[in-house]
């Protein structure tokens, strides 16, 4: 029964988690760790643990793809070079950070390395937390950072767990093959599975077994890199980023419709859950310290963290000023930001679910048989710094404040060019089409006059008061009220067994896609 009983809690823990989150103003992922660690006082809980293998085999590839499927190719090659040198250089330096001064606090140099990659990587699912308190470009950063930092933490943690347990040689040439091999096999075979993929989308009717294609696209470029011994996260990454140019042209609107319910709701559950997990993972880990080594342990924490976060704040403001020496191009100088927008970037270093499991991949014992050196340690710090760097997010608000960014209307801006723009070219069309199609001519005068109308309204965008904005209003309200009695007729039907509840559930779904239509939305980030 503890499966089923699992299964309950954590869906309780997610909801009271998110319930939390909403009315004390807190973070999403601080409530649903707290909900997690409070969860580890269940006694038949105490047993439950995280594989790591279901944090880099399962949670991981589903939410990096989604990540990647809707972040913005533009802006991440618009701020390339940022992001590479955020995902590799960065990782670097603060992986080594960490090693040495855990190793001034008494751990071994290869405790201290695995230490250093468990904690270097950021999260990519805990920085969707800020997207709406950022620009949109300062947001594709960030994720892309985490999206691809993994890999390079990743490479590290591999050599460093290696060389402890005595399976690998430390060497420049060998490093760097490791390194080479990660990233352009990690992007090799995320290129193929996502061309494959789009092949095999292009020739698909049926919306069930697209939804099971795309499902399978992360697993297999993870899978396919994995097999070449190279970057499983920046496979998925790839992969993810080519089907979200190549979707639009090759995917019909019905699986797109259903993918967008279905994913939004996959991967809420699977990152609420993944917090909810590495809470209950952390109690373990207090509990797996003995009394002495706690207060050690706290100190390690404190100390780890303030690397963490000051290694990302030295780099934040140096080595863009020195790009700015080197790079002096027009277009470069467009895009630089004075000081305090890299303020509140260097308070978004979140880490997550990668570094714990990293932490809790850690061997139980060396070549030798010994036992692995610290591990115990290697996986409570790794959760404190976790649990402090999520803490973040509380102070974040009042940073975004003080720097007083700008309004980003690029979304809304380029939402109402491209709305206004394909309702001109329709009209323009329009004709040649009803030639081609042999459409009756009251029907295109129906269609014409319909257009005109939305592209009236297009253009008075921000005017109130404007007679063809207060129409629509009128228009929709009234409708929407129609619906909703249309609605309660066919229920009451159902009700008199007049009409079967096939018929109610038919007629219900053809209702409730005409009010979401008429419902106002928010451009996607």
């Amino acid at each position: 029964m503890l499966g089923l009983e699992l299964v309950v809690l954590l869906g309780l823990a997610v909801l009271l988690g998110r319930a939390a989150s909403a009315r004390f103003g807190v973070a999403p992922p601080i409530a649903l760790l707290a909900a997690g660690a409070l969860l580890g006082f269940v006694p038949a809980l105490r047993a439950v643990h995280l594989p790591p293998e279901l944090v880099l085999l399962l949670f991981l590839p589903v939410l990096l793809y989604w990540e990647s499927l809707t972040t913005s190719l533009r802006e991440i090659r618009a701020n390339l070079r940022g992001i590479v040198l955020l995902a590799t250089v960065l990782v670097i330096a603060t992986a080594a950070a960490v090693a040495v001064v855990a190793h001034t606090l008494g751990l071994p140099w290869g405790p201290a390395w695995v230490l250093g990659a468990a904690v270097a990587p950021t999260d990519a699912t805990a920085v969707g937390v800020v997207a709406r308190l950022l620009p949109r470009s300062q947001v594709t950063v960030l994720r892309a950072e985490s999206l691809v930092n993994d890999g390079t933490a990743l490479v590290i943690y591999g050599l460093a767990v290696g060389v402890t347990v005595g399976e690998e040689q430390l060497g420049a040439a060998h490093v760097g093959w490791l390194f080479l091999l990660s990233y352009v096999g990690g992007a090799a075979a995320g290129a193929v599975t996502g061309w494959v993929a789009a092949q095999v989308r292009r020739r698909q009717t049926d919306p069930l077994i697209g939804q099971v294609t795309m499902l399978l696209i992360p697993f297999t470029a993870f899978l396919l890199a994995e097999t070449i011994h190279a970057s499983g996260v920046l496979a998925v990454v790839v992969s993810g980023l080519i089907m979200s140019q190549a979707g639009p042209r090759v995917v019909r609107a019905e699986m797109r419709v259903q993918a967008q319910a279905f994913w939004t709701v996959a991967t809420f559950l699977l990152n609420a859950t993944l917090f909810v997990l590495v809470g209950l993972e952390l109690q373990s880990a207090v509990r797996g310290l003995s009394s002495t080594a706690l207060p050690r342990a706290l100190v390690t924490v404190a100390v780890v963290t303030a690397v963490v976060i000051v290694a990302r704040l030295v780099f934040l403001f140096t080595v863009p000023y020195l790009v700015r020496l080197l790079d002096r191009r027009p277009q470069q100088r467009v895009r630089r930001v004075d000081h305090r927008p890299r303020l509140v970037s260097a308070f978004t270093g979140f880490r997550g679910a990668v570094s714990l499991a990293a932490a809790l991949a850690v061997p139980q014992q060396l070549a030798s048989g010994e036992p692995f050196p610290d591990r115990d340690m290697i996986v409570f710090v790794t959760g404190g710094v976790i649990v402090l760097t999520l803490l973040q997010g509380l102070v974040l608000p009042g940073v975004v404040r003080w720097a007083r960014l700008p309004r980003d209307t690029a979304v809304e801006t380029e939402h109402q060019l491209a709305e206004t723009r394909a309702t001109e070219e329709a009209l323009d069309a329009m004709p040649r089409l009803a030639a081609d199609l042999g459409t009756d001519p009251d029907v295109v005068d129906r269609l014409r006059r319909e257009l005109d109308k939305r592209l009236q309204i297009l253009r008075a965008h921000g005017t109130a008061d404007h007679p063809a904005v207060r129409h629509d209003e009128h228009y929709t309200t009234l409708y929407r009220a129609l619906i909703a009695h249309k609605r309660e007729t066919v229920v009451r039907l159902r009700d008199e067994r007049d009409i079967d509840d096939t018929v109610l559930r038919q007629l219900q779904a053809a209702l409730d896609l005409e009010e979401v239509r008429l419902s106002p939305t928010e451009p996607v980030e």
